[in-house]
């Protein structure tokens, strides 16, 4: 699932809104291309048109309180297991999301660092309902030991690869053009516009 939180900056001379709307779009339509994966957009109230522009038919759309992890999976039914992922990160590889998963089989939460050091999280996955011991994270200033930090033991939450985000102008920079997909980013920012 995508979580579209805040997007706090946008590439000179690039509206944020439209900025924000490429992004999530990438990501939703990657989530999209996943096998065995149901895509789901989780906003809060104050972003629900944001989501619907976005969404295809039949997308489920939750409306979470907060644009944190743990409200997002406290607001999902008749799964046993979920991934939420930050919103920006419109290059994010197929296999990193399957990274992510693949410890739900022996481990209730894994978390997905962001690459590059600094705090922030790409995603974090748990199996339903969540642990009461999982803390509200928020993708943009937690860390790995932060989802640990209730745990009854460390083991409890795998640290999977992690991902760059685009939270910054030098992030730009790493954003390889051979690598398929981020259509609507790229058109953004080349100039050619794309509707938001």
């Amino acid at each position: 699932m995508a979580l579209l939180g805040p997007v706090h900056w946008s590439p000179p001379g690039v509206d944020r809104a439209a900025w924000r709307a490429a992004l999530a779009e990438d990501v939703v339509d990657l989530l999209a291309t996943l096998n065995e994966v149901d895509v789901a957009v989780a906003v809060t109230p104050a972003d629900r048109a944001l989501a619907d522009a976005l969404v295809w038919p039949g997308t489920v759309v939750y409306e979470v309180p907060e644009p944190t992890p743990t409200a997002v999976f406290a607001a999902i039914e008749g799964y046993d297991q979920a991934a939420v992922l930050a919103g920006d990160v419109p290059d994010l590889p197929a296999l990193t999301v399957g990274k992510l998963l693949r410890p739900l089989t022996t481990r209730p939460v894994a978390v997905a660092p962001v690459e590059g050091g600094g705090p922030g999280l790409l995603g974090v996955a748990a199996r339903l309902p969540v642990p009461g011991w999982l803390a509200p994270l928020d993708l943009d200033t937690a860390i790995p030991a932060d989802a640990r930090a209730g745990a009854p033991r460390p083991q409890d939450v795998a640290v999977t690869a992690g991902w760059r985000r685009l939270r910054g102008p030098a992030d730009l920079a790493t954003l390889d053009p051979a690598f398929e997909g981020w259509e609507a980013t790229r058109a953004l920012l080349s100039g050619s516009g794309r509707p938001a």
